[in-house]
């Protein structure tokens, strides 16, 4: 099966109109700091919404009066994207190799709940460092597996073997350390990752925010 068409099955399983998770807390993080770029640079940052889906961020992106692109690897998420947002910049990318995408070409990238979906992850952070401008902010969020987390799982079987399923679409696992480690590495200053979404210890949801180093 072709990439694009795994990623097409996998959309096909979930119900149409769904928000997305920890919906309200992903926007807060998102739009408090698309507006504070604006702030500071006096104009609307290009903003990248890196696996749109169907487009709920694009889409609260437009309204914040950034100008924004939705690309997904999905044609089905794609599809129900500009059934319900037609006014939105929305385009295909591929699951592999260079996108369709200009050089320095955004402000801003926003990965929400993507990266842990992300099978070459070098090649994929790779791509962000192209499409971002020099100085330029990476937003992301992912599932968050911190020590705690990781107690728990590995005391319930059953539970470890529900959120580790190898045929689930969830293909990497990440703590604060793991990815702040990781975009150092990609050439990432500035780097800040915090945990959110519940109580201390577990907490579901990492939240970061990374600059590309201008050399």
């Amino acid at each position: 099966m072709a990439r694009e068409s795994y990623h097409d099955a996998v959309w096909e399983t979930v119900p149409e109109g769904l928000d997305p998770p920890h919906l309200e807390l992903r926007r807060t993080f998102l739009l408090e700091r698309v507006a504070a770029a604006a702030r500071r640079e006096g104009s609307p940052p290009r903003v990248l919404d890196l696996g749109c889906g169907e487009g709920h961020f694009t889409a609260e992106l437009a309204r914040a009066d950034a100008a924004a692109v939705g690309v997904d690897v999905s044609h089905e998420a794609l599809r129900r994207a500009r059934a319900r947002y037609p006014e939105l910049d929305l385009r295909a990318i591929p699951s592999s190799g260079s996108w369709p995408l200009d050089d320095a070409g955004f402000d801003i990238v926003w990965a929400g709940e993507t990266i842990e979906h992300v099978a070459d992850t070098a090649g994929w952070l790779s791509e962000v460092r192209r499409v971002l401008r020099a100085g330029g902010t990476l937003l992301l969020s992912t599932p968050a597996h911190g020590r705690l987390v990781l107690l728990l799982l590995a005391l319930s079987p059953r539970r470890f073997a529900r959120h580790f399923d190898p045929r689930s679409d969830h293909l990497r696992f990440y703590s604060a350390r793991t990815l702040s480690r990781l975009l150092e590495d990609f050439g990432f200053e500035e780097i800040e990752v915090r945990a959110a979404g519940g109580p201390p210890g577990m907490r579901p949801l990492l939240l970061a925010s990374a600059r590309r180093a201008r050399y």
